[in-house]
């Protein structure tokens, strides 16, 4: 049948920790990827700003499902974006604001909003990962479609946060850790599977001809649907477990390893 889709997560997946790639070889790769018709997804938690960032020669050929799911993209075109409800929305923000230790960034499709008030620090890590970013003197009252939000926490206390955000917001959101101190809020069902589902269905794409990387508890829907499935060696154990295969280090060029395999049809893939 043959592998027509890949997808990879970003952040200790396809990055290095220096979060940068070696263009020279995917770009090689990819020409290879067109020329056999297998597409090449982008699936991330981060914003759809900051991703096409990384992919400035093909950004408007590839597709992305940004926000972990609540924004996709195929070749510049939207397919697909969620939206929190406002009542939902309100909810949240007056409940995260009773939390200490905290820092709230709302994303949405225009921008991503953060407080003024927040460290200057925190901010301007910020900005890496959300290429619009507005600070606001508040979350009353902004004017955009929100897709999630993301929450800056001590690394200590994202498990026992992860859980006590589901408890007290599981019916509205959904609280998953992204890595590295972090945790999303996601629509219930509004994941990087239910993405990818999206364009395979545009696609006629089967699970089965899908290869998808990731490394962190987002990544784990994405991970269980399609029967390629490589949690990094540097994942944490819970998606290692989820994946049927494992790839090396991100700091190893491990994605693009296993895209060399794909391209040769060498073991598992052929």
């Amino acid at each position: 049948m043959g592998i027509k889709l890949i997808a990879v997560d970003m952040d200790g997946t396809f990055l290095s920790d220096a979060k940068i790639y070696n263009r020279e070889r995917f770009m090689a790769q990819y020409q290879q990827m067109k020329q056999r018709g297998i597409r090449f997804v982008v699936a991330s938690g981060n914003q759809y700003y900051q991703l096409i960032s990384f992919f400035p020669e093909i950004a408007h050929e590839i597709a992305f499902v940004a926000e972990n799911g609540g924004w996709v993209v195929d070749a510049g075109e939207d397919v697909f974006n969620c939206n929190v409800p406002d009542d939902h929305f309100s909810a949240v923000v007056e409940h995260l604001q009773t939390l200490a230790d905290i820092e709230i960034i709302a994303c949405g499709k225009n921008s991503a909003y953060t407080l003024r008030r927040y460290d200057d620090a925190f901010k301007a890590i910020a900005a890496k990962y959300y290429h619009r970013l507005e600070e606001v003197e508040s979350f009353d009252d902004l004017d955009d479609t929100f897709l999630k939000f993301g929450l800056n926490i001590p690394d200590t206390l994202v498990p026992e946060m992860q859980a006590s955000l589901h408890a007290s917001l599981g019916n509205m959101m959904t609280a998953v850790t992204t890595g590295h101190g972090s945790i999303d809020l996601i629509i219930p069902g509004i994941h990087k599977a239910n993405g990818l589902r999206l364009l395979q269905q545009r696609w006629n794409i089967d699970d089965s001809e899908v290869v998808a990387f990731g490394d962190s508890g987002n990544d784990i829907e994405m991970l269980r649907q399609a029967k390629y499935s490589f949690a990094m060696s540097n994942a944490s154990e819970v998606v290692k477990a989820v994946a049927r295969f494992e790839a090396p280090r991100n700091n190893d060029e491990g994605v693009l390893g296993i895209i060399d395999k794909v391209l040769k049809q060498e073991t598992p893939f052929n």
